[in-house]
């Protein structure tokens, strides 16, 4: 196994493509498929399924390629300070669910420690998303929740995966309400006052079994269901549809200032909020660095 055939199977991913990843590459396509089944027949998995629209990966091979990754990041660490003596592009990944809080630390982050040249990204994405980019390395840290509905299955997942889970807060649900819903008056909200207005909920692809879900009491029955997958739209709906989505009321005032209010929900529920990694890792500067901004945040709760 050398550094290069792990630079030919990471840019494959990238790609979806052997042929579009030669043509990146500067190398045939034919030498590069070689390439990869030497590799695949010396770590004896097959980390690619070839079909007539590229590749697809195979469940070992997302595991694979999280290692090939932290590799080649420590191969770039080891050849920018020894060999080449110039800075090493910063280079730092998390998936969250929809959190204000983690993009809000997220800029803080960037805005102190970012140097000159550097590669951050914020993925928002499903719970399920999250579990897979931390699994495979992509994402150094996830950001999920856990409640009495999904907290014995995620934690069997997690487990499964070799991630560890860390509390950051626990918080009691609200609803999230335009100020002039008419609901918004209200000192707390009970289920049975939401049954005629729209529920608001991010949608979870193909995976969208109840313990995904990104708010509680997913199981419920609603009349009016709209799913989303952007924090912008949920905004939308809330104020043009008198809709609501039920969240921990952390940071209510996130795309339209003061137009958006939480009110307590009343029911017997928590919202145990956390951070996952890796267990294989260690946990960068930047890593640390994030999540102690996470935790400052945690204390505001």
């Amino acid at each position: 196994m050398t550094l290069q055939q792990l630079k030919y199977v990471v840019k494959v991913a990238e790609k979806g493509s052997i042929n579009e990843a030669a043509k990146e590459l500067l190398i045939s396509q034919p030498s590069l498929s070689s390439a990869i089944m030497e590799l695949e027949k010396e770590v004896h998995i097959t980390i690619f399924i070839r079909n007539n629209r590229g590749v697809s990966i195979t469940n070992e091979g997302m595991e694979f390629l999280g290692y090939a990754r932290q590799v080649l990041t420590q191969s770039e660490l080891l050849e920018s300070k020894y060999i080449s003596n110039t800075p090493m592009k910063q280079r730092f990944c998390i998936s969250t669910q929809h959190y204000t809080f983690a993009a809000n630390a997220f800029v803080e982050l960037v805005k102190e420690f970012g140097l000159d040249e550097y590669e951050f990204a914020l993925n928002e994405t499903t719970t399920y998303q999250i579990i897979e980019d931390v699994k495979t390395l992509f994402s150094e840290i996830g950001i999920i929740y856990l409640s009495y509905y999904n907290e014995t299955v995620i934690r069997k997942i997690l487990k499964e995966n070799n991630l560890f889970y860390t509390e950051l807060f626990t918080a009691k649900p609200h609803v999230f309400l335009y100020k002039h819903h008419p609901l918004a008056n209200k000192i707390s909200v009970e289920l049975n006052d939401l049954d005629q207005y729209p529920c608001i909920s991010y949608n979870q692809g193909q995976n969208n079994a109840f313990y995904f879900s990104e708010e509680i009491l997913s199981t419920r029955t609603v009349k009016k269901s709209i799913r989303v997958s952007d924090r912008a739209a949920v905004v939308n709906f809330l104020i043009g549809l008198n809709g609501y989505t039920i969240s921990s009321g952390v940071f209510p005032r996130y795309l339209h200032g003061d137009d958006i209010i939480s009110v307590p929900l009343d029911v017997d529920e928590k919202i145990q909020v956390g951070t996952i990694v890796h267990k294989d890792t260690v946990l960068s500067d930047l890593g640390k660095i994030y999540i102690e901004a996470l935790r400052q945040y945690a204390k505001c709760m």
